[in-house]
């Protein structure tokens, strides 16, 4: 009797273990997704009008940066090249894309002048239009702000981690989103 129970017990732990692990893949896989479904698009390194260059950015335009940022699988420990730097206001927004109608949750960064406001410009819970073209269905598509920051942003070039997709002209990642490349 006594062995069967410990038999039992054993396999309760063997198969909470894997359960576990299902939802860690489960997990690791929603983000895949989450990240696939987040097509860049290189717009030519169009800069919204009005944007103004930074005066004193971290990195200068030219320089290399290491990502710390993951808003998109393969981004995170990449090397950057930068290639603009602009003092703004950056926002994450949440929105329904207008090309697949999926739902894109806190999605970093539109910056100020990217947006129409249709209840209140730049502030946080407000209503807006995005007219961003850096990520499949976000041009048109209507949002709302969760949060705001006045940063340095950065245009920035890089080869994916994952699978050495060349990305030109990202939009946009914050001065504290990049490392010195050591």
């Amino acid at each position: 009797m006594k062995k069967i129970a410990v038999t039992g017990l054993c396999t309760l732990f063997l198969l909470a273990g894997c359960g576990d692990e299902g939802e860690e893949t489960a997990k690791d896989n929603n983000m895949e997704q989450e990240h696939a479904h987040m097509n860049h698009i290189d717009d030519g390194g169009e800069i919204p009008e009005g944007l103004e260059e930074a005066q004193n950015p971290k990195f200068e335009v030219g320089s290399k940066a290491v990502i710390e940022a993951d808003h998109m699988g393969g981004m995170k420990g990449a090397e950057a090249t930068i290639v603009g730097a602009f003092d703004t206001t950056v926002y994450a927004v949440s929105y329904t894309s207008t090309t697949d109608g999926k739902k894109v949750e806190n999605h970093k960064w539109v910056i100020h002048e990217e947006l129409e406001a249709t209840d209140g410009k730049g502030i946080v819970g407000s209503n807006v239009k995005l007219n961003a073209k850096h990520m499949e269905g976000m041009e048109g598509a209507e949002a709302i702000i969760e949060s705001s920051e006045d940063t340095t942003v950065y245009m920035i070039d890089y080869v994916s981690t994952t699978d050495g997709t060349e990305v030109k002209n990202h939009k946009w990642v914050t001065e504290d989103e990049l490392s010195e490349v050591k």
